[in-house]
């Protein structure tokens, strides 16, 4: 195995997913509804995608590239189901979206949950690290969504009535996760853990309520879970999570500014680095960014949306970036995208085109600022 590049946190990065080719999206329709492309077939068309869209990020000039979740369905399911003792159910009803509907998945806990070793995303990582220069990212779902977006009536277990004990269980097989990514060579492993921005959102704060969930408590324990997963990390180990209201095909799920969740984001789940949306006023202002601690924590402001394909101006990045340092250090900021390009599979109303021109407006802008994407 070759040394891994080690550099994170870069002042420009993106959150993860990429567009989908024609190719790709021919070959998992063959493979997966029409049965006409083997395995062997899919995958070999998903692994030239990836290795070029790994040289896209190459060329546009930034120092950590992922898979694109070329992969995936979707940004979380995949790799939840690909846990012991979560399975994902197909249904007539999906979630709710503004105006869209998300396809007809649930997750279903089974079982006690657990982190197997042939969990599919460690060669998915692998993959990316033999393919890259620079250095090789993986964005996986937080341990929140594994509650967040499972019913109460889907968990079987009876110990997991007793949500201390689910949100333990969940350290332990995130904890095991962030290990056998290390193992792998991962220096640098994202986690997109976006509920607590929805439980700023009076309406999921209110869904969690009927459910006899303090939405306030959650928060607390989806904070507690995430610091239990990452505490005992190795040193050369970054761990960045990615915030946000729902993205799926240009369509949003969620609204609220993060005040009510900041304190827990930014001072009790022992992250690096955060992506936090603020392509909208859905997110609200960037006062919460006075709770950052001083020292090595980096936030991403998503000034820069994946949801339309209009171009921001560098001068009006500026100006934000000048409001965003009223409330931290400028040496604690970098830039990033609101969220992928590609959360699910259909992925965004934007072209491969728009896609570059974003990307490499945000390593533009962080020469702009800070003098480059590794300053």
């Amino acid at each position: 195995m070759t040394k891994p590049v080690t550099g994170a946190p870069y002042r420009a990065d993106h959150v993860g997913s990429l567009l989908r080719s024609d190719a790709v999206k021919a070959a998992r329709k063959g493979y997966f509804e029409d049965k006409t492309v083997t395995a062997e077939e899919l995958k070999a068309a998903e692994d030239k995608a990836i290795v070029d869209v790994i040289r896209m990020q190459e060329e546009v000039g930034l120092k950590a590239v992922t898979d694109g979740e070329i992969r995936r369905s979707f940004w979380h399911y995949d790799f939840m189901g690909g846990l012991t003792g979560l399975d994902l159910e197909e249904r007539d009803e999906g979630v709710q979206f503004a105006g869209v509907k998300l396809r007809p998945i649930f997750p279903t806990i089974t079982s006690k949950l657990d982190f197997p070793d042939d969990h599919p995303m460690i060669e998915h990582y692998k993959f990316v690290a033999e393919n890259t220069k620079v250095q090789p990212k993986i964005s996986i779902p937080g341990p929140s969504c594994c509650h967040f977006r499972t019913d109460p009536k889907d968990i079987a277990p009876a110990e997991y009535k007793d949500l201390d004990v689910l949100f333990a269980d969940l350290a332990k097989t995130y904890a095991k996760a962030v290990k056998a990514f290390y193992a792998a060579g991962c220096r640098y492993l994202q986690m997109d853990d976006i509920f607590f921005a929805y439980l700023c959102d009076p309406k999921h704060r209110a869904a969690k309520q009927e459910l006899g969930q303090d939405p306030d408590m959650l928060i607390e324990k989806y904070a507690w879970t995430m610091n239990e997963a990452i505490k005992d990390r190795p040193a050369d180990m970054k761990i960045g999570m990615h915030l946000c209201r729902g993205n799926f095909v240009s369509t949003h799920a969620a609204e609220g500014a993060y005040d009510l969740a900041a304190d827990a984001i930014f001072n009790k789940t022992g992250i690096d680095i955060y992506f936090m949306e603020y392509d909208t006023e859905r997110a609200g202002s960037l006062e919460p960014l006075r709770l950052l601690p001083k020292g090595d924590k980096r936030v991403l402001p998503g000034f820069i949306t994946t949801k339309t394909p209009e171009l921001e101006s560098l001068d009006d990045l500026k100006k934000k970036f000048e409001e965003a340092s009223k409330y931290c250090d400028i040496n604690q900021l970098g830039i990033a995208p609101q969220c992928g390009f590609s959360s699910t599979e259909e992925g965004n109303k934007v072209t491969m085109d728009d896609q570059r021109r974003k990307l490499e407006l945000v390593v533009k802008t962080a020469e702009a600022i800070w003098g480059g994407v590794d300053k």
